[in-house]
């Protein structure tokens, strides 16, 4: 079956680094783009960062520019989100999100806390 299963989130101190991965299985990764979402209490569910299927075009929202790296290795069906110079505001739930046209899949969110 499909799984999406993040990993690495934890508490760090404000301007402190983390890097979150998501697992894939049971569907063809490669061919899906994917995407971190975040969402803070309170809050709706936020796109943080997108990649295409090869990798070759990312994007961010605009209050992670310069400071989150999404990447993949299809070869390994992972994800990753590369975030530092972390700040309090960016505590929340990280889900990762895999789609291809009109198909999607959720993992279960990987909780940041960056506090002091």
């Amino acid at each position: 079956q499909v799984q999406l299963v993040e990993s690495g989130g934890g508490l760090v101190q404000p301007g402190g680094s983390l890097r979150l991965s998501c697992a894939a299985s049971g569907f063809l990764f490669g061919i899906y783009a994917m995407s971190w979402y975040r969402q803070a209490p309170g809050k709706e569910r936020e796109l943080v960062a997108s990649i295409s299927s090869n990798g070759d075009s990312t994007s961010y929202v605009g209050s992670v520019k310069g400071r989150f790296t999404i990447s993949r290795d299809n070869a390994k069906s992972t994800l990753y989100l590369q975030m530092s110079s972390l700040k309090p505001e960016d505590t929340a739930v990280y889900y990762c999100n895999a789609r291809r046209n009109t198909v999607g899949y959720w993992g279960q969110g990987t909780q940041v806390t960056v506090s002091s």
